[in-house]
C-alpha cells in the first residue's frame, strides 16, 4: 500500500519510519538540528507548494529521506492506520 504525500510523491507504508507534526515537533532544539542536518545533506524533499504541516522520515530507494508535506500528520496517520488494520484483518482471517 502506498500513501500519497503531495505532488506526485507516494511512499510505501512499510518504508515510513515516522510521521511528525511540524508545529509540535520543531519546538525541540534537537529536532531542528536534525532537520537542518538533513537539509545540508540534501535529504529533504518538499512535496508541496503550501505551508508545511508535517514531515515524513522514510527509507526511500534504500536511503533515508525526509519529505515535507502540506498534508497534516493526523491525516497521514489515519491513512497508514487504515492500511495496517486491513493487513492485520487479512492475517487474522487466514
Amino acid at each position: 500500500m502506498y500513501i500519497h504525500l503531495g505532488r506526485d510523491v507516494s511512499l510505501k507504508v512499510a518504508d515510513i519510519i515516522g510521521i511528525f507534526d511540524m508545529e509540535t515537533s520543531t519546538v525541540s532544539k534537537d529536532t531542528r538540528s536534525f532537520l537542518k542536518k538533513c537539509e545540508e545533506n540534501n535529504l529533504v524533499t518538499n512535496v508541496s507548494d503550501d505551508l508545511p504541516k508535517c514531515f515524513v522520515l522514510s527509507r526511500y530507494n534504500g536511503e533515508i529521506q525526509l519529505f515535507v508535506s502540506a498534508i497534516s500528520s493526523s491525516t497521514l496517520k489515519k491513512r497508514t492506520t487504515r492500511f495496517t488494520n486491513r493487513q492485520r484483518s487479512k492475517t487474522i482471517a487466514q
